[in-house]
């Protein structure tokens, strides 16, 4: 398939804001690849809804599909051969919408910004924004979303207006789709071995949907007060903000519970802790005779409000 490409002057000059007086500017068509670049002749345009290619009155042509020219504008070309005539498709200023950060799944809450980029060049532009979300955004290039809702949800595209000719735009973009979750995600976490002997090592894991999605990870001790009824969470040592799904628990020699949750972002987002997981020392329950008694045991204590 042809396409037909821009060279670098062509992509600097295309949004140029003025030439010097008396002054001209070259800009520079060609076709991709150049193996099959012969035959073409090159058709001009300026600004964005003119469908009348440039004459020798608008520009200075010159071979190698280069021209000269002295007014600012917006430019763009495309080429043509044989007969009938083959076009291929003509090149214009298109913007692209971004989102960052770009997760597969945005929580309730969580900020993301949806930035609309121009490349090339120093104009300055106006930026105006299209969306079917029921929030509408601001004609800025940058649309910061802080604690975002699924009110948020919706395509996003947008386009450039020149500064200094409000007449003059850039294409649209192509629509970017932001999903927002209501749901609020809860690590799972899993322990192994749940039953072991004094002195032994310990291997938590803490599972978030979508877990290749920038989450750093939280390891807590669960600490009953019996007398409230209630209960805390104590961070474990170097537990904070870890980039690994696992936290290994050296020499534990009595039963204990552990949470885990995660967090991610700037500023920084956390899901709700885990439900408890109980790691059960073998020295400690020597009055248990039944795995049975042991099972019951477990699901009566993680059914205690944590």
């Amino acid at each position: 398939t042809l396409k037909l490409i821009l060279t670098l002057i062509i992509q600097i000059i295309m949004i140029i804001r003025s030439v010097p007086v008396g002054g001209s500017v070259t800009l520079t068509c060609s076709v991709n690849p150049s193996s099959s670049s012969s035959g073409w002749k090159y058709y001009w345009y300026r600004d964005e809804k003119s469908s009348e290619a440039l004459t020798t009155q608008d520009a200075v042509f010159h071979s190698n599909g280069q021209i000269s020219v002295s007014q600012e504008g917006l430019y763009r070309c495309r080429g043509g051969r044989g007969n009938p005539v083959y076009y291929t498709k003509d090149t214009s200023i298109r913007p692209v919408v971004t989102l960052y950060p770009n997760w597969s799944e945005i929580y309730r809450g969580e900020t993301i910004t949806v930035k609309c980029e121009i490349h090339g060049g120093d104009t300055e532009w106006d930026y105006e924004w299209e969306t079917n979300s029921r929030i509408k955004a601001p004609n800025q290039n940058e649309y910061r979303i802080r604690s975002a809702s699924s009110s948020n949800s919706g395509n996003y595209r947008c386009k450039g207006r020149m500064k200094s000719s409000q007449h003059k735009t850039t294409e649209w973009s192509d629509s970017v789709t932001l999903t927002v979750s209501d749901n609020e995600p809860r690590p799972v976490l899993t322990v192994s071995p749940s039953w072991l002997s004094p002195g032994a090592s310990v291997t938590l894991n803490c599972e978030v949907k979508h877990p290749s999605a920038g989450w750093s990870f939280y390891w807590y001790k669960a600490v009953r007060n019996l007398s409230e009824k209630s209960s805390s969470y104590e961070l474990l040592p170097d537990g904070s903000g870890t980039a690994q799904d696992s936290y290994i628990i050296h020499g534990q020699t009595h039963t204990a519970g552990y949470v885990c949750r995660a967090g991610r972002g700037d500023p920084e987002y956390h899901t709700d802790h885990s439900r408890p997981k109980f790691v059960w020392s073998a020295g400690q329950l020597d009055s248990i005779v039944t795995s049975a008694a042991v099972v019951y045991l477990q699901r009566r204590i993680e059914s205690f409000h944590f």
